[in-house]
């Protein structure tokens, strides 16, 4: 029996109103790790982006139907200008 796992691209905002984009299968779960990177826990495995960069809230998700895809959709959106991921944030919610 084959499980289907879901993909997820996700922008999470920074206290500073920077964006980072990234993909996971659980988005609160990988949210979570980029917090506990923030706050210096160890073992952390959130991003090295968030060494500096306090994450406040996931303001984005999208799901994919596999990991490729989710890498694909998540090089598009990192190649998107800020004023454009502004407008795909405002259109997901």
């Amino acid at each position: 029996m084959t499980t289907i796992t879901t993909w997820y691209v996700y922008i999470v905002q920074t206290s500073r109103q920077l964006l980072y984009t990234g993909i996971a299968t659980d988005v609160e779960r990988r949210f979570q790790q980029h917090r506990d990177t923030y706050e210096s826990r160890p073992n952390a495995k959130g991003a090295k982006y968030f060494r500096g960069h306090e994450p406040v809230a996931v303001v984005y998700r999208e799901a994919c139907p596999n990991r490729s895809a989710a890498s694909q959709r998540e090089h598009a959106i990192k190649r998107m200008s800020r004023e454009k991921k502004l407008a795909l944030i405002g259109a997901g919610i």
